[in-house]
């Protein structure tokens, strides 16, 4: 059983506990991390088409961007807040306090930047309807896939032979291929 790949495989020099060191810094990529940072671009744009569909509190915007990224993305009160409030300020957005709570809408102007396709599509699917089951997708599920497929070519470069490292290889480039393929079509 060899430890090392082939020479043009992986790279000259890599051994399994490299390779498997490499996995798990690429596993860490992809887990969910609370309050990732976004840009205020996207924070901003999120809210404006959450409070096209309807007015909500600032609980509620945070809460339905949450779920709609499928947990990805859970932007912090840090973050909304001082957009709604920016928001306000530039005439967008409205507040009415009720019950101890401010519900902000879209104003007449806010209308209009929401209507922007850009603000649009910031939770639309491929098909461009937001919301839609069909247009929801499982953000977790190519990572995922991707993350155990590359479990199990470390499995097989710290257990395989000579002749399994050389067929996972090629196996993994030709799956490489394929991926891109995807993408090219229309």
């Amino acid at each position: 059983m060899s430890n090392s790949f082939p020479t043009g495989g992986f790279g000259a020099g890599m051994n399994a506990d490299s390779i498997w060191q490499a996995m798990e810094q690429f596993r860490a990529r992809f887990e969910k991390k609370s309050g990732t940072r976004v840009g205020k671009g996207d924070v901003r744009a999120a809210v404006l088409a959450l409070l096209a569909e309807q007015p909500m509190h600032g609980y509620q915007i945070i809460h339905e961007i949450e779920e709609r990224s499928g947990g990805s993305w859970k932007p912090s009160a840090g973050s909304v807040y001082p957009t709604l409030q920016l928001l306000a300020d530039e005439g967008l957005v409205s507040a009415e306090e009720s019950n101890g709570r401010k519900t902000y809408s879209l104003t007449d102007a806010g209308q209009v930047v929401a209507a922007d396709e850009g603000v649009k599509a910031t939770f639309a699917g491929d098909d461009g309807v937001s919301g839609s089951s069909e247009s929801k997708r499982d953000h977790g599920a190519l990572p995922k896939a991707g993350f155990e497929l590359a479990q199990a070519a470390a499995q097989v470069g710290r257990t395989g032979t000579q002749a399994q490292v050389e067929q996972a290889v090629k196996e993994l480039e030709d799956a490489r291929r394929r991926l891109y393929a995807i993408l090219a079509q229309d």
